[in-house]
């Protein structure tokens, strides 16, 4: 087989089929920063409908949550052990962590929602996940937090962007 013919056909099945664009958005959708509220443009301009974009989204910046929250503390140890020269980035990471778990701390999971939800950049199902790492919240009580929140900066993203009728 030859090996040029695999990313070509990849790349054609990614953006010539509905299956690869909702695929293609919802791998979009689980890169920090973009996330979501980037996700749900590059779905529509890549050819979906805004209602498919809207859920491969979610799906994309839904899966990383749970392995942020579970395996970010021990992640960030294993890089200031074996990569020291990361540290200033972990530093970094942390300190955005605990700046932003302070303003989920007053209202604990309807902040934490409500964090997630705010579509601007800084806030998210990232940084909302890091924060519920660093305050030590239970996977099973931040999860369903994200999941609203999520669905509510969706929802936002989509209606600003594309009004109410496009939803239907």
């Amino acid at each position: 087989m030859d090996m040029q013919v695999l990313p070509t056909d990849l790349m054609g099945w990614l953006t010539d089929t509905m299956t690869g664009e909702f695929t293609l958005t919802a791998l979009v959708s689980m890169i920090p920063v973009v996330e979501l509220r980037g996700g749900i443009p590059f779905g529509v301009t890549a050819g979906l409908p805004v209602w498919a974009a809207f859920i491969a989204a979610v799906i994309g910046n839904l899966i990383p949550v749970p392995f942020i929250i579970a395996y970010i503390r021990r992640i960030f140890q294993w890089m200031r052990r074996r990569i020291p020269r990361l540290n200033r980035m972990v530093d970094a990471l942390e300190r955005k962590a605990h700046l932003k778990g302070q303003r989920v701390t007053k209202y604990k999971y309807l902040g934490l929602m409500l964090f997630v939800a705010i579509p601007l950049p800084g806030t998210g199902a990232w940084t909302g996940s890091l924060a519920a790492a660093f305050l030590d919240m239970p996977l099973r009580k931040a999860i369903p937090s994200i999941i609203a929140g999520v669905l509510i900066a969706g929802m936002a993203i989509s209606i600003l962007t594309y009004g109410v009728a496009s939803l239907f």
